[in-house]
Order: structure tokens, then sequence, then C-alpha cells
């Protein structure tokens, strides 16, 4: 087993209470005369408070819908299942030997401040998110690119090597280091969203100074109360936007979204508390939405310190949990049990059952007395972290309990003090979460790469990495890299 041990994984159905868009904002007092229209409002949940609003730097999925309502990439997401839709650029071309994408920008596409948005703009964007200095967690989304990856490192400190040219004022060339089919996917990821290319790290904060390209702009922002945009009537789309305003309403957790949820206060939550899951099922199923997001939660071990740096007791703690339980039992929202970490939507192959990680406490015994610790004893007092759901960190407690004979301590944190720690390397055992910037077994494993910024466990493996290197052009290596991963 890698320093890395998953605890269960949510290809997680994320729950959405929401309400059909009326155009009414209920927490507000103003009323309006039969010749002032109501303005179309729609209230949002908003869980986890956002450093900045800095597209090279944002990290959380909670950032990343922020800016997807103030910026607008080169191309957006489609609907399940379907293509890359054009955004920013209107068309693109291929080279026939799929190295060079040619984008074409809407010639009326503008910043919020009302400045052309050129070609020139992207690039700059770019070459910041991969600028060593900025320290993106998300630069590696850029390595597809001819020379991004030696950029990023500082092998290279000329960005003129990377494939990024502004031909003209409308036209972005994109030289690809390789062959990447899916390469229209990653540029619609939301590491390829555009920042103002003269903002200042005080303007990405300031409602003032905010400059973006996207459908709305910020309009107001006071920490861990709301966040609030508003329509951008320079956006190329902007007669399509159905609404006037959105306001992300800061909640601290579940329970209190479903409270401001049922008193009228926001409209939409982003999830439902477990409990509550099968009374809403069961009495206003129309207000209870399922989705399947592509999401692998698991175990991040710090493998710097001692036990967790030996593979038998990493392997001894992954046994010793009970998926199925874990997700029938505790998280209750049709979640699937993982016994690996690629998700099926995004699998190139199968592992060896052996790689796998299911439930044999037997087995989890055998290897911890063989570690040096039977029944658990001599086994110090660790620390297991999270940013949300303690009973889920409580079941995992009991379990270890139970099958091994260890206690651990529990801590759960807001979740960019959680992120916080796991990059400084202050935590034992922590709660993670993956999610992949695009359609691709590659960017799930990404973050075990050696040199990668959001590796927390320090886990090194030059086969993995070479393994994972080789999937762009042979997938079936990513089964390699995944099966490597799960054994050491």
């Amino acid at each position: 087993m890698c320093g890395w041990r998953i605890s269960c994984r949510l290809p997680y159905v994320l729950l959405i209470i929401a309400l059909a868009l009326s155009g009414c904002d209920r927490s507000s007092p103003t009323t309006h005369s039969a010749s002032q229209p109501q303005p179309r409002i729609l209230r949002v949940s908003q869980r986890n408070e956002p450093g900045d609003l800095d597209g090279a730097r944002a990290t959380l999925p909670d950032e990343f819908a922020l800016l997807r309502a103030l910026s607008e990439g080169l191309l957006v997401p489609g609907p399940v299942g379907a293509p890359p839709q054009p955004g920013a650029a209107r068309s693109y071309d291929v080279s026939p030997d799929g190295r060079t994408y040619t984008f074409h920008l809407r010639p009326e596409g503008k910043w919020s401040n009302g400045e052309p948005l050129t070609a020139a703009d992207f690039v700059a964007a770019y070459q910041r998110a991969l600028a060593p200095a900025t320290a993106s967690t998300k630069a590696h989304v850029f390595f597809a690119v001819q020379g991004a990856k030696a950029f990023a490192s500082g092998e290279s400190r000329d960005f003129a090597t990377v494939g990024f040219r502004a031909t003209d004022a409308l036209t972005l060339v994109i030289t690809l280091a390789t062959p990447t089919p899916n390469f229209p996917r990653v540029v619609a990821s939301g590491p390829w969203l555009p920042t103002f290319p003269r903002a200042t790290p005080p303007a990405l904060r300031n409602p003032a100074t905010w400059v973006g390209n996207g459908p709305f702009v910020l309009a107001d922002w006071k920490p861990h109360q709301h966040l609030i945009v508003r329509r951008n009537p320079r956006w190329h789309g902007a007669a399509q936007v159905a609404l006037d305003e959105i306001r992300f309403v800061h909640l601290d957790d579940g329970d209190a979204e479903e409270r401001a949820y049922r008193a009228g206060q926001i409209d939409a939550t982003m999830a439902v508390p477990t409990a509550k899951i099968a009374p809403y099922a069961k009495e206003r199923p129309s207000e209870l939405h399922r989705a399947a997001m592509i999401e692998t939660r698991y175990l991040a071990f710090n493998i710097t310190h001692p036990p967790l740096d030996r593979p038998e007791v990493r392997r001894a703690l992954a046994l010793a949990i009970d998926r199925k339980k874990v997700v029938e039992l505790v998280l209750r929202g049709g979640q699937e049990a993982a016994e690996r970490l690629v998700p099926a939507a995004v699998r190139t192959g199968d592992v060896p059952t052996d790689a796998r990680h299911g439930y044999d406490p037997v087995q989890a015994r055998e290897l911890l007395a063989a570690a040096g610790f039977p029944s658990g004893r001599g086994f110090p007092r660790l620390e297991l972290s999270g940013w949300s759901n303690p009973a889920l960190l409580e079941t995992i407690q009991a379990m270890w309990r139970r099958e091994l004979g260890i206690e651990v301590a529990l801590l759960t944190r807001e979740a960019k003090v959680h992120l916080a720690a796991l990059t400084a390397g202050s935590f034992d055992l922590g709660l993670v979460s993956v999610i992949p910037d695009s359609l691709d077994a590659a960017d799930m494993l990404a973050p075990f790469r050696s040199t990668a910024s959001d590796n927390y466990a320090h886990w090194r493996d030059e086969s993995f990495d070479a393994a994972l290197a080789a999937g762009t052009q042979d997938p079936s290596r990513l089964v390699d890299a995944e099966a490597r991963l799960l054994r050491s």
C-alpha cells in the first residue's frame, strides 16, 4: 500500500435540494410596485469560505463554483456525456497530427471593465498559473502543453518555450507535447479559467476592483456571511442569463443549510444531512435531486510520521475499514464503497484483485501484529482529521478500535484550515477528496506524483511516476500506476 489509504469512495452522490427558479428572494423585505419587476435572485448555500477569487490558486470545488459565475474559459463543460461547448472561444481547429489547437476568440468578448478580451490575456493568465512563484496546486492540468511541465518545475525559466502563442488579438495557438485526444475537456476545466492580467492580489477580493469575463460580476463580499454576484451586461451571452443576481450564503454545516432552506432563507442547498435524506425522499420528493459526482474520498497517511511509514501498517488500517457499512449505515446517500481510487466513469481497465482494498479484518490484525503491534499494543495515539461529516470519522475510529485495538483522536475543522494543515504536513491521517479537473484517470492519479504540490503524504515512487507519465500515450499504463499506488 502507498502512503495514502482509501477509506471510502464517493463517486459521490451529491444531494441537492433545489426550488424551481421563481425569481423571488424570500428573505428580502423590499416591496415592488406592479411597474417595478421584482429582481430574479437565486440564493444558494456556500459552505467553505474562499481565500480569494484567484483562478490560479483555487483548490476547492466551492471556489471553482464561484469562479464559474465570474469567469469564462475558452471552452465550457457541456451537458453530461456531451463534449465541451464554445466559451470565450467561438470555435477551434485541430492540426492533422493532433498536436496544435487554434482557438478563435469571440470578437465581442470583453472584460467586465469594458476592455477587449484578447488572446494575449489568456497567455498571460496561463503563464501566471504555471509560474513556480504562484505555487498553483493545479499547474499539472496544463502539462499536456509543450514545455509547461518544465516551466512549472523551474527547469526552464523561458516561457517562450511553452506552447502558448497569441498570433493576433483573437487567435490563440496551443501546441501540445504529444497528441492528447481529451484536450478540449482539459481546456474546459476550472484551472483554465482566465484571471484579469492586471489584477493585483487585493483586487481579487474587492468587488470595486474585481474584473472578470464571465456572466456575472462580483458585487458584494462579506466574509463568512455572503458573496453576491450580479449579471454582467458586457458578457456576450448576457441576454440569455435568466438571473439578475446570485447570493452565495455562508452556512457552517449541513444542518444549518437544511434549517435555512426550510425557513425560506435560501433556495438551494448543495447537501442534505444524512438523517433528512429519507424524509425528504418520502415527503418532498420533487425537491430532492441526486446527481452522481466523480469524486473519491480517501485517507492520506503522512508517511513522515511513524509507524505510518511502514506499508504493513497502512494496509492493516485500510483492510480494517468496512466501506460497505460506512456508505449504507453512515452516509446513506447511495454512495459507492471504494476498493480502488479511480471511479468507474474514468477507468481505463481493472486493477488486479490483490491490489484492491476490501474488508479483511483478519488479515489486518495479522499485518499489524507482524509490524510489532499485536492487538494494537504499543501503537501510538494518532490523529484522524477531516473537514466534514464527523460521523464518518467516528465510524472509522470505532472500526479501528474494534478490529485492531488502536485509538485515534479526531479533529474536524474548516476546509481551508484542513487543507492548509495537509499542505504543511501538520497531520497524521487526513480525510481528502480528489475530484478530477477533467474526465481523465490520469487527473485522478496526478496528486500522487512525487513532485505534486498536493502530494500531502510525501509518498515517492519512481515506478508510479513512470507509469503515470506513460499513460498519456498508453492508457493501460494508468492501471499499472493505480495498482502500484494501491500496493505500496
